[in-house]
């Protein structure tokens, strides 16, 4: 075999691979920053996450010859819209309940203690046998004191709090309008019309198949949020408690494993609160629980399929990771975050195997 046919069939070098402590490294300073400058992460990632949600629409109204600049406008009006609206709803018996939270888990912890008067009447007896067998007299009382928080402290922290949400607005507008504008002036900047076309395609699949997920998971959740509602509602439940009560059961069920167990555990106070009979007290919960066992098992993956699926293992450390990060917008953020990068290393040569590993 001639020398230029050796060197034609030889083999390319492999690439070289960076250290694993070099990796280690790379991979806690990322995580710092973006904890570190996570008041610009996270309006960033919130408006990402909004415009995604709207884009289906927004080519929706397209093909109906709406501008994208007035579908935009005309979306994001209409999710302020019912978010006012729903505030408006909310915020009365949001700050009752605050107000009132104290006192109500006093009365919780009345119920509870009714509740279990038999085992704790065992476990005094018990105690006082302990105590006449050891000579022990006395014990000493120990007094825990508690300190409230500075209400100022809420006052202070208002006008920042605007102003996330008011950048969240503004940057979710843009996205909306200027993202496909602003992805093609990105793609430019590649040398060669392959990889312009390679990466475009990539992008557009990508972001079609996340944006179809969001807008998916979120109707999904509204509904339930909904669903539930009309469930208190049927159990005797205010109108607005009930619609504050199908909200938090709505946000939180973007977090799987940890927002439902959060959620039964609110659902239980909320139901030793509202009702008397322990019975009844305990229907909201087994209720809500039901509820997000037939949309976890049935609804979702009927609706996504495999496609989307994501290891429980895997899915549990992203909410750890991201709820360490970021608190509950981390837990919010998390599911569509690791769908975001499940898909990019699907469709990307030589990661398909961690796409894999993924599922």
């Amino acid at each position: 075999m001639s020398p230029s046919a050796e060197a034609a069939v030889a083999p390319s070098p492999p690439r070289p691979r960076a250290p694993m402590s070099l990796v280690i490294l790379a991979t806690l300073a990322v995580a710092f920053t973006l904890w570190a400058a996570q008041d610009v992460v996270l309006p960033i990632l919130l408006a990402m996450f909004f415009a995604l949600v709207g884009n289906p629409i927004l080519r929706t109204l397209q093909k109906i010859w709406i501008p994208r600049f007035l579908g935009a406008v005309l979306v994001l009006g209409v999710g302020l819209s019912g978010a006012a609206a729903l505030g408006v709803q909310l915020v009365g018996p949001a700050m009752e309940w605050a107000q009132e939270a104290p006192q109500q888990l006093r009365k919780v912890a009345r119920q509870v203690q009714n509740l279990t008067k038999p085992v704790q009447q065992a476990n005094q007896a018990a105690e006082n046998f302990a105590r006449v067998a050891g000579g022990e007299g006395s014990r000493r009382v120990q007094i825990v004191r508690t300190q409230l928080d500075d209400p100022y402290k809420v006052l202070t922290r208002a006008p920042r709090l605007a102003a996330s949400v008011l950048a969240v607005v503004l940057l979710t507008l843009f996205f909306m309008i200027y993202g496909q504008s602003l992805q093609k002036h990105a793609i430019a900047l590649f040398p060669s019309r392959q990889q312009q076309r390679f990466t475009t395609d990539i992008l557009r699949s990508i972001e079609r198949e996340v944006s179809r997920y969001v807008l998916t998971i979120t109707v999904i959740n509204t509904l339930v949020g909904l669903v539930f509602s009309g469930i208190l509602l049927l159990l005797g439940i205010s109108l607005q408690e009930a619609l504050l009560w199908g909200t938090v059961a709505a946000l939180l069920n973007f977090a799987p494993y940890v927002g439902p167990l959060i959620g039964v555990a609110l659902m239980l106070l909320m139901g030793f609160v509202e009702f008397s009979d322990p019975f009844k007290a305990l229907l909201p919960a087994a209720c809500y629980l039901a509820l997000h066992t037939i949309e976890g098992q049935v609804v979702t993956p009927i609706v996504l399929g495999r496609q989307m699926a994501i290891s429980p293992l895997i899915l549990i450390l992203a909410l750890m990771v991201f709820g360490w990060l970021w608190g509950m917008i981390g837990l919010l953020l998390a599911v569509p975050l690791l769908v975001c990068i499940k898909l990019v290393l699907a469709r990307l040569d030589g990661t398909q195997g961690w796409a894999k590993l993924l599922e």
